[in-house]
């Protein structure tokens, strides 16, 4: 069949095809192929450097963290507190997340969201480690375990994605945009995010599995979003300038609405529920909402073999459950202890211990030097 010609209607739909074929490629079946061997490498070294970049990014942004809780708790320690925007400690930890993001945002632009997205497990683990360093807290059993399993599970991510190679420019994202599998994928969206939001407001349903799963679904539609505007801006530096097209700036709305409406939900989950809840559903149910998308709209997955499918599943598998070791029972460590220990304080009068005062409003109170303990028979004598 001849190819339509430059002014019929299907040469447009043509063109946009055939800078999709060459837009995609797989490697080879062969040896090399789902090992770490020198032609794996050769094939993946731009996959490996969004990699790299994400590992790096998602490990910073875990210091960053402890930083800013570091810099609350030396504020709370003084006798005077500054305001926190006022401490160079927590602009430090605001600059190190900043860059941590800005690593993740580029990864997404050099590789797939299958391959990104995961890799949010190194945060986690991360701040396992720094906070010990920074916040002085134990290292447990758990969290060695947890680690070894997040690492084994990033491996086989790395190892076992889709070493799909695409170039995202402007056409494609458009040509993804108007695909009849994302239009049935925002639908159905859409109509689960409605209900959900419906029992949420209108019921008062505040369950912790229907809030991240909102969040979760508006994360979505995230990832999709960064990817598109971090890969056009590479597309744009490497090759040719995308960021003329509308469908830039309208994939750039949706980035920024999409992240101002998810951090609202988080924030209401975790002023209900403790953090060593939220933070490993949150991360499983982000992870998976981002490998759909990148499925559906990018999809990430065309042509991969079962057991390569497979081996990537149970890397996922690996990486949620090291996250869940790390913060299991974390919370219940730092819960306040049931009564003040003063020990001895020189020039005062010596209080082992000063329970709750549960009739009033604080949380304990000191008595006088005239109001101490007294015997039982002062308290008969008082009857």
């Amino acid at each position: 069949m001849a190819a339509p010609a430059p002014g019929e209607p299907g040469a447009a739909a043509s063109a946009v095809l055939d800078e999709l074929a060459r837009n995609f490629t797989y490697g080879a079946q062969g040896a090399g192929n789902g090992s770490l061997s020198g032609a794996w490498y050769r094939r993946n070294q731009i996959h490996l450097f969004g990699v790299l970049l994400a590992i790096l990014g998602n490990l910073v942004i875990s210091i960053s963290l402890n930083i800013q809780k570091y810099s609350h708790l030396r504020l709370a320690q003084q006798e005077h507190p500054r305001p926190y925007f006022r401490s160079v400690l927590w602009w430090g930890g605001v600059i190190l997340m900043a860059l941590g993001e800005m690593g993740n945002f580029v990864a997404y632009g050099v590789a797939p969201i299958t391959l990104i997205a995961p890799l949010g497990c190194m945060s986690v683990t991360g701040s396992a480690i720094t906070s010990v360093m920074f916040l002085r807290e134990n290292l447990r059993a758990s969290d060695l375990i947890g680690m070894t399993l997040a690492l084994a599970g990033t491996y086989l991510l790395v190892n076992f994605a889709p070493n799909i190679t695409q170039a995202i420019s402007a056409r494609t994202v458009q040509y993804y945009f108007v695909g009849w599998q994302f239009m049935i994928y925002m639908i159905l969206e859409i109509l689960v995010f409605c209900i959900l939001l419906y029992f949420h407001k209108r019921k008062g349903m505040k369950h912790i599995v229907i809030l991240l799963t909102l969040v979760a679904l508006l994360a979505s539609v995230t990832v999709i979003s960064v990817k598109a505007v971090s890969g056009m801006i590479t597309f744009s530096v490497t090759d040719k300038m995308q960021l003329t097209y509308p469908i830039f700036y309208i994939m750039c709305i949706i980035m920024i609405a999409s992240c101002v409406f998810q951090v609202k939900l988080l924030n209401q989950a975790t002023k209900l529920y403790n953090t060593a809840t939220v933070v490993p559903v949150n991360h499983i149910f982000f992870t998976i909402s981002a490998i759909i998308a990148g499925i559906i709209f990018y999809q990430e997955f065309l042509g991969a073999a079962f057991l390569t499918i497979f081996i990537y599943l149970f890397g996922c598998f690996l990486s949620f459950l090291g996250v869940v070791l790390v913060t299991r029972n974390r919370e219940k460590e730092h819960l306040p202890q049931p009564y003040i220990d003063f020990g001895n304080v020189p020039g005062k009068q010596i209080l082992d211990k000063i329970q709750p005062d549960s009739s009033g409003l604080s949380y304990g109170t000191l008595p006088d030097g005239s109001d101490s303990i007294k015997s039982p028979n002062e308290e008969k004598k008082g009857v």
